[in-house]
């Protein structure tokens, strides 16, 4: 496959071989419900921000003064930097943020949370809730559980030791229950995320498996079909000042097999075309008959398993194609046992064991791959080219 073959991600795919592809089969729905996801789930995760209202009311009743002012300024830019946490990296499409700015940004909410103490007394720890949030919308891995538990620490040790400050245990509630919930959250939104792209991916490798398909199919239909064609072609034009009659049949052949050739294409790309033995075999034999080679072609299939037939009948089309378009042979023969196939030519035969692969071998070693079967190419004991198909060793 070429790069100009490679699909367009963006696009939906369009129908081959009677197919459907399903890349963004759920229509303009799935990324209109994407966009409003995006906002909807940020604005969601702001809301959080109203439970600061109660460190905020502890400040604001306070007595006025530099400290008073200092807490309600710092819980003003807690709730500035979760709301900046949320709307960045919150959601489907959130990602981490570097570890120097994740310390940088954590550590400023921590001196923010103790400011609001100031004037909110131990009202101010409730802040640390929005520290784990944003510790674990930041870090996105079980590193951020860490700042749950120094959270928890700092609730229950400091307000023991501060005078005049009562302790708030259940805090360290809010804190385990909020850090866990999130950071669950945010793991069932990676894992479908990541499924999304993985169902994206399959949806994209059926289309390149559908083409590579089609490419295959078209290689192998056509280029049998045009290759007896031509040769057909060429005997009706040495024919036509020796025996008119005989040219006549030739070219009356020729038409015949061009209709059949597109009904073939056709077929294929309706995905109801059938390729059978007996057909390619005597297809084979009349190839052969009309290009002046002797061939030696079975007459019968019944030996081959049902679900090899078909394999082996790309193989005949594959030995016949080339029998005519490259070997230059004048002796052909065709052996079937029930699990190997060889096609032998004395034509050229390759000069060394190191055969390179056209087209058409490539698409045959794919479809005996699929078959569990291989494929092998080798110099002929009649001089020419051996093609072999078998299962023997490839089980």
């Amino acid at each position: 496959m070429t790069s100009s073959e490679v699909p367009d991600r963006s696009r939906s795919a369009p129908r081959w071989g009677g197919r459907e592809a399903f890349v963004g089969d759920d229509g303009p729905s799935r990324p209109r419900t994407r966009r409003v996801m995006r906002v909807v789930g940020p604005v969601m995760g702001i809301v959080w921000a109203v439970f600061l209202l109660q460190p905020w009311q502890a400040a604001w009743d306070a007595p006025h003064g530099i400290e008073r002012t200092l807490s309600l300024i710092a819980i003003a830019g807690l709730a500035v930097s979760f709301a900046w946490v949320v709307l960045t990296r919150a959601g489907p499409h959130g990602s981490s943020l570097p570890d120097p700015r994740t310390g940088f940004v954590l550590a400023g909410q921590v001196v923010l949370v103790g400011v609001s103490t100031l004037a909110a007394g131990e009202e101010g720890l409730v802040g640390l809730v929005f520290v784990c949030v944003s510790a674990i919308f930041l870090m996105r891995d079980p590193r951020a559980l860490l700042v749950a538990v120094f959270a928890s620490v700092v609730i229950v040790v400091v307000p023991r030791i501060v005078p005049g400050w009562e302790p708030i245990d259940d805090l360290v509630i809010s804190v385990v229950l909020a850090s866990v919930a999130v950071y669950g959250f945010t793991q069932l939104v990676l894992r479908n995320r990541q499924l999304a792209l993985a169902q994206d991916e399959v949806a994209v490798l059926a289309v390149e498996r559908e083409r590579e398909r089609i490419a295959r199919d078209m290689h192998d239909i056509l280029g049998h079909s045009l290759t007896v064609i031509s040769v057909k072609a060429e005997l009706a034009g040495k024919l036509f000042d020796l025996d008119a009659d005989r040219a006549r049949a030739e070219i009356a052949e020729v038409q015949a097999l061009a209709r059949a050739a597109l009904a073939d294409v056709r077929g294929m790309v309706s995905a109801t075309r059938a390729v059978t033995l007996a057909g390619e075999l005597a297809g084979a034999r009349q190839a052969f008959d009309s290009a002046g080679v002797d061939a030696d072609v079975p007459g019968t299939v019944d030996q081959v398993p049902d679900d090899l037939r078909e394999l082996f009948a790309w193989a005949v089309r594959e030995g016949t194609t080339n029998v005519l378009r490259h070997a230059a042979a004048s002796r052909v023969r065709v052996t079937m046992t029930g699990d190997t196939l060889i096609v032998d030519d004395d034509g050229y035969g390759p000069a060394n064991t190191d055969v390179v692969p056209g087209n058409g071998l490539r698409g045959l070693t794919e479809r005996a791959r699929e078959s569990r079967a291989r494929v092998e190419v080798s110099a002929s004991p009649l001089g020419g080219y051996r093609l072999l198909v078998t299962t023997q060793g490839a089980r």
